[in-house]
C-alpha cells in the first residue's frame, strides 16, 4: 500500500535547480498524507523564497514524481500539492546531510 515513506523517496528525485539538492533533504516538505485509501496523496511544501524562479518547475516535478507511483499503486488518482508558507523555511530545516553538503555548520 502506498505510503509517506514511498512518496518522501519520490520527491527525493525533485532538485531544486539553484541549490542542486533535492527537496526533502533541503526540508521543504512539510506533510504528505494519503487519503481516502490510497487514492489521493496530499502535500504541503513550501520553497526557499516566495520569489523563487524554479517554483513552478519544481511543482511540476512534484506532481510528476508522484504521479509516476500510480504504475505500482494503481488506487491513486490525485495529487494535492499545497504551497505554504508556514512556517517559511530556513536552513536550519535542512537535514545534517544538506547541510555538510552546502557547506553550513
Amino acid at each position: 500500500m502506498l505510503n509517506e515513506d514511498l512518496v518522501r523517496s519520490a520527491l527525493k528525485n525533485v532538485i531544486d535547480p539553484e541549490i542542486g539538492l533535492d527537496i526533502v533533504n533541503l526540508g521543504l516538505v512539510y506533510r504528505v498524507e494519503i487519503l481516502e485509501s490510497g487514492r489521493v496523496v496530499d502535500i504541503d511544501m513550501t520553497l526557499t523564497t516566495p520569489a523563487c524562479p524554479a517554483g513552478p518547475q519544481i511543482i511540476d516535478q512534484v506532481k510528476r514524481e508522484v504521479t509516476a507511483l500510480g504504475d505500482i499503486y494503481k488506487n491513486l488518482e490525485d495529487i494535492r500539492v499545497n504551497l505554504v508558507w508556514t512556517p517559511f523555511w530556513s536552513p536550519a530545516m535542512m537535514t545534517e546531510e544538506a547541510r555538510d553538503q552546502l557547506g553550513f555548520f
